[in-house]
């Protein structure tokens, strides 16, 4: 009898979710490939719904009820699911505080749907919400939440502050989100990532090709998360190499030894090996090139200590430069404040002991290759490869494209894009992400 009653639960649910996906991709078919990615499971371990990417998960009492109060809130929670995936949330969390994270998400993604103007998911804004959504609007200028939980973690809030908004923004369970609550049959993580990563292209894609043709494809909440969730993550390391040059050092290159010669010479004659391994190595390794720091009043002191401590990080902990380098460090405004050279390890860390914020004018990129082209010229500097130039992006740029790698780094989180000049690498960095080694959005720029 009790397993009739579970099958009718089933079928009715399994009604209600068909209904709700149909009713969706009506009015959101751009989402089309986002909506059909789920499949459905009933499960008592929940008290709700909730998603790990590959499966929906739900209560078969709390579907029904929630099917009851109205349509528009099945299809806001299953949108809402939905969003968490499209936007990463189940796979960024890193080592950050699990129940700010899991608010964060929550606070983001509802905070897009009350901002769309869709019937079909579209309910009243609590003035709770509204308040809320201002405070968040006053520290960024998107909402993300890797952003929302850093002003969540910093906050001066009580538990039952805390709690309360969890009351406000909860809609669906995230513990599924964790590898500890594996499902039966559930896709490893990395499989589940990628995805969502395809499906993401797809649907952004297609909201660009919608918007361009409505004439409000930036504007869109929506569309600028998406932007924002499709940014992909570099290895901040490998990028530095970019500025790497070859040349021979002084170490055994056991690349090209050949142990066949080695052991033969020895069998046949006691201690003669036939071949030594060479004694110099042609490796790829940072030399000579410059690190200039946009110190203008727009640029924070923190941002840039930030920036230069985990530069020196990994160039310190890594074999990525030679022990005998050529790195000029320049501050600068509108003007050169000041031009460190920096040779060897000890310098590096004396520099860092010592570093003190020097300018806050205003913003114009040309006086540093200007500047640059006179060390060039004085012979200071012999085997350029690159600049990296850590700025806000708020100034003028030169008009002619310069015969070395420029790489133009924007340590923020406001995730507004920057123009920059054709030829320019162009590179964000999150604060947060910098820390655990990565570099976000990485454009090329041109090849020289």
């Amino acid at each position: 009898m009790a397993e009739s009653i579970y099958k009718r639960l089933n079928k009715i649910c399994m009604s209600i979710w068909t209904s709700t996906r149909t009713e969706l991709l009506m009015s959101m078919r751009h989402f089309d490939n986002a909506i059909y990615a789920f499949g459905f499971a009933r499960n008592e371990s929940t008290k709700f719904f909730g998603t790990e990417g590959d499966k929906i998960y739900f209560n078969d009492i709390y579907v029904i009820n929630t099917y009851k109060k109205g349509r528009v809130y099945m299809n806001r929670s299953y949108v809402h699911m939905m969003l968490h995936c499209l936007y990463g949330h189940l796979f960024h969390r890193g080592d950050r505080l699990i129940d700010y994270w899991n608010l964060a998400c929550d606070i983001v993604v509802e905070s897009i749907l009350d901002n769309w103007n869709k019937e079909s998911i579209r309910l009243p804004v609590s003035g709770k919400r509204h308040h809320m959504y201002q405070m968040f609007l006053s520290e960024m200028d998107v909402l993300t939440a890797e952003r929302v939980y850093d002003v969540l973690f910093k906050a001066s809030m009580t538990p039952e502050q805390f709690y309360d908004m969890i009351g406000e923004f909860e809609v669906d369970d995230h513990s599924f989100w964790r590898e500890d609550n594996r499902q039966p049959n559930q896709p490893p993580l990395p499989k589940r990532q990628q995805k969502w990563d395809n499906i993401q292209r797809k649907v952004q894609m297609e909201m660009e090709q919608l918007g361009d043709e409505a004439g409000k494809s930036e504007g869109d909440p929506a569309m600028q998360q998406m932007k924002i969730a499709n940014r992909k993550r570099y290895n901040y390391s490998e990028f530095l190499r970019k500025f790497a040059v070859l040349r021979e050092v002084a170490t055994v290159d056991l690349d090209s030894f050949d142990y066949t010669y080695y052991t033969y010479g020895l069998n046949m004659y006691g201690n003669m090996p036939f071949i030594e391994p060479l004694e110099w190595k042609e490796t790829m390794k940072i030399q000579d090139f410059v690190i200039a720091i946009d110190t203008s009043m727009s640029c924070s002191g923190e941002l840039i200590q930030a920036f230069l401590e985990e530069t020196y990080s990994i160039l310190s902990d890594s074999d990525q430069y030679f022990s005998k380098v050529n790195i000029h460090i320049l501050q600068c405004d509108d003007l050169i404040r000041e031009d460190v050279v920096i040779h060897n390890k000890s310098e590096m860390e004396s520099y860092m002991e010592q570093f003190e914020v020097k300018g806050f004018g205003g913003t114009d990129f040309r006086p540093v290759f200007d500047y640059i082209y006179m060390l060039r010229n004085t012979k200071q500097i012999s085997n350029m490869k690159g600049l990296i130039y850590f700025t806000d992006g708020k100034g003028t740029f030169p008009g002619i494209c310069p015969d070395y790698e420029t790489a133009f780094v924007f340590l923020q989180d406001d995730f507004k894009d920057v123009k920059v000049p054709p030829w320019a690498m162009k590179v964000f960095l999150d604060p947060y992400d910098l820390r655990q080694n990565k570099v976000i959005d990485y454009n090329g720029g041109v090849k020289l």
